[in-house]
C-alpha cells in the first residue's frame, strides 16, 4: 500500500486535469475489471464477482488534487494564479511548484516582509498578493514556457517520517484511489462498481455525474480527512488522530451518513480487530454529498484516512491506518451486499 500510494501521489492531477492520474490507475486495473471513461473523465470500473447479491454497490474515490492555475503573465515574467480547490494562501508562500505539462519549476513568492506595512503583516495573505517566479526576466520570455490556463502543482517528494508516518502531496485522495486499486486486484465476492471520480475539490462535480450513471443502491466512499492531533489541540477539536485507525463519520457538512451502515462499519472493524474512529466535529465533506442525493437516493457511508496538514504539499498520514483501510473497506463492501 505504501509503494502504491507513493506512485499515485507523485503523479500530478489537479481538478479538471486528471488525465495522467487516470492513465496511471488504468494501467494497474485494466486486467482485473471492465472499465470506461465518461464525458467528464470519471473512470468507471465494473468488477464481476463470484456471485450477484441483487444490489448495486458502488465504491468511490476521487483522482484530483488541490493546486493552482495560471491566470496572467506580468511584465516582469512572474505569473498570477488562482487556487484550484481549498488551499490556504499562507500554506502556499515559498513553496516550490511545477507549472504546466512541460514541468517548469517555479516558486510561489510574495512581497518581502520589510516592504509590508504593519497592517499587512498582521493580515492573512491573499492569493491576489502572491505570484509564481519561474526565473523569467520578462513576459515574452515566460510566454515561451507557460500559457494562461496551465495547471500548477505542488512539487513535493514522498517521504517517510519517523517509523510510521508518510508525507506527500495529494494523499487526499490518492489514498482512496490506492485502496480501490488494491480491492480491484484482490477480486470481489459480489459484482461491484468502483468509480474514480474527477473534480471533487471544486464542488463534487465528477461524482454527481458518475453516481447518476451507475445508479447504485449503496455507496462506500473512500477518502482522506483532516486530523488535528497536534500539541495544543485537545478534545473534540482534534477531530481524529493518526494511528487510531480509519475514520467513519456520522455527519459532515454535506452528508448525514446512513445510520445502519455507520453501525455496520464499526461492528465490522471490531470483529476484524481493526482500530476505527469517528470524527468529533461536523466538518468537511466529500463526494458522498452528491452521491447520496443521486436519483432516488443512495444509502451511503464514507471511510477516510486521517491526515494532518491536508490540502498542502505536506499531507501526513500513518502507515498502519493506510494498511487497515482496504481491510475494513473490503469486508464492509461484502457485508453491505449481504444486508
Amino acid at each position: 500500500m505504501k509503494n502504491l500510494l507513493k506512485e499515485l501521489c507523485l503523479v500530478n492531477g489537479t481538478s479538471g486535469d486528471e488525465a495522467a492520474v487516470r492513465e496511471a490507475i488504468t494501467e494497474k486495473i485494466k486486467d482485473y475489471c471492465e472499465y470506461s471513461v465518461d464525458a467528464l473523465g470519471n473512470l468507471i470500473c465494473f468488477c464481476r464477482g463470484k456471485k450477484s447479491s441483487g444490489k448495486k454497490v458502488m465504491v468511490a474515490a476521487h483522482m484530483d488534487e488541490v493546486g493552482f492555475i495560471v491566470t496572467y503573465i506580468r511584465d516582469d515574467g512572474t505569473l498570477c494564479f488562482g487556487e484550484v480547490g481549498g488551499v490556504d494562501a499562507s500554506v502556499a508562500i515559498g513553496r516550490q511548484v511545477t507549472v504546466g505539462r512541460n514541468g517548469i519549476s517555479g516558486v510561489i513568492g510574495s512581497t518581502a516582509v520589510h516592504n509590508l506595512s504593519k497592517e499587512e503583516r498582521e493580515t492573512p495573505p491573499k492569493f491576489e498578493s502572491l505570484y509564481i517566479d519561474i526565473g523569467a526576466a520578462s513576459r515574452e520570455e515566460a510566454e515561451q514556457y507557460v500559457h494562461l490556463g496551465d495547471c500548477v502543482y505542488f512539487d513535493s517528494d514522498f517521504t517517510e517520517l519517523g517509523g510510521n508516518c508518510l508525507k506527500a502531496k495529494a494523499i487526499d485522495d490518492r489514498a482512496g484511489c490506492a485502496v480501490m486499486i488494491e480491492l480491484i486486484r484482490q477480486g470481489v465476492e459480489y459484482d461491484t462498481y468502483f468509480v474514480f471520480n474527477v473534480q471533487e475539490e471544486i464542488g463534487l462535480r465528477g461524482a454527481r455525474v458518475s453516481a447518476y450513471s451507475v445508479a447504485p443502491d449503496f455507496a462506500v466512499v473512500l477518502e482522506a480527512t483532516t486530523a488535528s492531533d497536534i500539541d495544543g489541540v485537545s478534545g473534540a477539536k482534534k477531530v481524529c488522530s493518526l494511528g487510531s485507525g480509519p475514520v467513519v463519520g456520522f455527519m459532515d457538512r454535506s452528508t448525514v451518513y446512513d445510520k445502519e451502515l455507520y453501525r455496520l462499519a464499526f461492528d465490522t472493524a471490531a470483529e476484524l480487530g481493526i482500530p476505527c474512529q469517528t470524527k468529533t466535529m461536523i466538518a468537511g465533506g466529500n463526494d458522498s454529498g452528491v452521491i447520496h442525493l443521486s436519483r432516488g437516493g443512495v444509502r451511503t457511508i464514507a471511510i477516510s484516512l486521517p491526515c494532518r496538514y491536508i490540502h498542502s504539499p505536506s499531507c501526513t498520514a500513518n502507515s498502519a491506518d493506510l494498511e487497515n483501510m482496504p481491510l475494513l473497506a473490503g469486508e464492509l463492501v461484502k457485508r453491505v451486499h449481504e444486508l
